[in-house]
């Protein structure tokens, strides 16, 4: 996070944290690449709640056949 906010030059921080200052370039290069998947937006969490959802419905939906069927199959004696 130091090297983001480039407070320091890359010796300092390289002297400050004993890290090669081509390692901290590397892993800065490397956030600033991916931070777009990093922070990316809640689509994904949002299809998980969606389809989290969608299978408690269907699980609601297969008890009560259940429960219809168990009650049915006392009344006919099977």
């Amino acid at each position: 996070m130091a090297a983001l906010q480039e407070r320091e030059t890359l010796a300092e921080l390289s002297k400050r944290f004993e890290v090669h200052p081509t390692m901290i370039s590397k892993w800065k290069q490397e956030f600033v690449a991916r931070s777009s998947e990093i922070f990316a937006s809640k689509a994904p969490k949002d299809d998980f709640e969606e389809e989290r959802t969608r299978l408690f419905s269907k699980i609601g939906q297969l008890e009560m056949e259940r429960d219809w069927l168990k009650k049915t199959s006392k009344r006919l004696g099977l």
